[in-house]
């Protein structure tokens, strides 16, 4: 296959791959962490009028869906590239962490809580992405 063309897939399939494993996670997190009682995760004003009933604990499951999110679209990117795996694993590690500066500002949450989340679920798990399926 012509290398750009295959780069251009690995772009694409891996934001598809990252995104899904994203909001699988998301989407499970509820049944897995109840949100506080009275709080509707699918409402953005609900979330924002009742987030200081939200504990450390309501954010594991977000943390969790940014990091794998970040990971699974940084190593299908590697895996698919033809060439230059890495830059392509921390391309989608860019690409994910811009959706996470975005949710930032949009989603409320404490600061210790966006430290965390944009200084470790993104960069970092791609570039372990990229190590890993660079060895495949």
């Amino acid at each position: 296959m012509n290398p750009i063309l295959r780069n251009t897939l690995a772009v694409i399939v891996a934001i598809v791959a990252g995104g899904a494993a994203n909001m699988g996670i998301i989407m499970l997190s509820g049944s897995i962490i109840p949100p506080p009682e009275g709080v509707d995760p699918s409402n953005m004003e609900s979330i924002k009028a009742n987030v200081h009933l939200f504990e450390a604990k309501h954010y594991i499951m977000p943390f969790l869906a940014h990091a794998l999110g970040s990971f699974v679209g940084a190593f299908v990117a590697a895996l698919i590239a033809a060439s230059n795996k890495m830059k392509f694993a921390i391309g989608l590690g860019i690409w994910t962490m811009v959706g996470g500066i975005m949710a930032a500002t949009m989603i409320p949450a404490p600061t210790w809580f966006i430290v965390a989340d944009l200084g470790l679920a993104y960069l970092p798990t791609a570039w372990l992405a990229g190590k890993l399926a660079s060895k495949i």
